[in-house]
């Protein structure tokens, strides 16, 4: 102890000494007791997530996943593109981008054209606006393209969402993280077992911007529309000084042949009458929600798969001279939609109802769910508390649900449900300001 003194000044009186003395007989004492401990390991202090690696929030950038080529409708591959996205979010791996189907075939799978991910939607954008969330990746980012590791999916009832959970776990460890690619092979991502709150998927939604060839088609589309109502509107307005753009209505009108046999087998095994709608029935409750409106006329437009529809009718009937119902034909915008394969016309209808004033759809269609989903945010971001209000923007409706006075069901997204079930496969009870029907 005279010595520890005598290097520190031969005295007790100064704390920074008496530190330094509890210091050097703390490891004298560890030398001692310690005598294989050859210094300190600061990994040991440092706790290291075991699914950490050299990007700081958690996404790696050289450890992929591959998934199989996404098919079905639009929506359907946006869905199974979003959980082939949160599955590798939780392997933490970068995500290969996947294919798309550019055409509509659901059985022969020879025949669908695969469509590359930024051929349809904006690559660097996703990645910018999912930056620390998700992360996509480019097949020449690979740096040992034999190193892959290839695993099938489970599936069949025997396959429960507890196994899959188990089975993702598994290969974000051990021996299976030290690929650098995995690949699931198997089936369609949209038919995996879903892990992710309805928020999660939402988030991955908000990436998708379309390629701006695509978004310019939209807007000319959307501007063809407002024509149409501003010159009515200028024929009937004496004081053209006080002309404002008239909104328009979308109504994503499912009577197509194949939905109309779909949708027939549901309403039997579901035992509802609420998936269904004739065309009559969609013009009586979509003129019951602008029949309220202040500003006459209304252009309504319908959005319809052209090569599917066996009704040449859709435009009739529609009575009330300030309804100005137009379709595609009507439009003159045929040309724009018919240079392009299913899936991008069907990008561009999207667009087209998304940016509306009032949408009116189907709540067992995705792509009508997806649509009242993104606007449900729309408001949210605006006002929280006007989700509900009667003069929110961008109100959306459920023509196959009756709501007030004959009409159709007003329609919001419910941002906390657990799981993105109701809008991958439909509802009847949707969630419309007042709690679930």
């Amino acid at each position: 102890m005279e010595a520890l003194l005598k290097l520190f000044g031969g005295t007790l009186n100064s704390i920074t000494s008496k530190c330094m003395i509890l210091l050097v007989t703390v490891l004298i004492l560890r030398v001692f007791l310690f005598p294989g401990f050859d210094g300190i390991e600061w990994s040991n202090l440092v706790y290291h997530s075991p699914s950490m690696s050299s990007s700081e929030f958690g996404i790696r950038e050289f450890r992929f996943l591959v998934v199989p080529q996404l098919v079905w409708g639009l929506n359907n591959q946006k869905i199974a593109f979003a959980r082939a996205c949160l599955t590798a979010r939780m392997l933490n791996r970068t995500l290969l981008m996947p294919s798309f189907s550019a055409s509509l075939f659901y059985k022969e799978v020879d025949l669908l054209q695969p469509m590359s991910f930024d051929k349809l939607f904006q690559f660097e954008k996703f990645n910018a606006l999912c930056s620390n969330f998700v992360r996509l990746g480019r097949y020449s980012d690979v740096l040992n393209k034999t190193r892959v590791l290839e695993m099938t999916k489970g599936s069949g009832r025997k396959w429960t969402l507890e196994r899959d959970l188990s089975q993702l776990k598994e290969y974000s460890k051990g021996s299976y993280d030290e690929y650098e690619v995995i690949e699931f092979l198997g089936k369609n991502p949209f038919l995996w077992h879903d892990h992710w709150p309805l928020k999660d998927y939402a988030k991955v939604f908000e990436c998708l911007v379309l390629i701006d060839e695509f978004r310019n088609e939209a807007k000319r589309v959307v501007s063809r529309i407002r024509e149409v109502g501003n010159n009515e509107s200028l024929e009937l307005q004496q004081d053209r000084s006080s002309f404002q753009p008239l909104p328009y209505v979308a109504v994503h009108m499912r009577i197509e042949i194949d939905w109309m046999i779909h949708c027939k087998k549901l309403e039997q095994r579901l035992n509802t009458n609420q998936i269904c709608s004739s065309k009559k029935e969609i013009v009586e409750r979509v003129r019951s929600i602008v029949i309220g409106l202040k500003k006459t006329p209304i252009v309504v437009y319908l959005a319809v798969a052209d090569k599917l529809l066996n009704d040449s009718s859709i435009m009739e009937d529609w009575g009330e001279s300030f309804l100005l119902p137009v379709e595609k034909k009507k439009l003159g915008v045929e040309g724009i939609y018919n240079k392009y394969p299913y899936l991008v016309q069907s990008a561009i209808d999207y667009e087209v109802c998304l940016q509306s004033d009032i949408f009116v759809g189907n709540s067992f269609s995705t792509f009508s769910s997806l649509i009242v989903l993104e606007r449900t945010q729309k408001i949210i971001k605006t006002s929280i508390e006007r989700v509900c209000g009667t003069d929110v923007r961008w109100p959306s409706y459920a023509y196959n649900i009756q709501g007030e006075s004959n009409g159709a069901m007003r329609w919001i997204t419910n941002m906390s449900e657990s799981s993105l079930q109701t809008i991958s496969y439909g509802t009847n009870h949707i969630y419309d300001c007042k709690g679930h029907i």
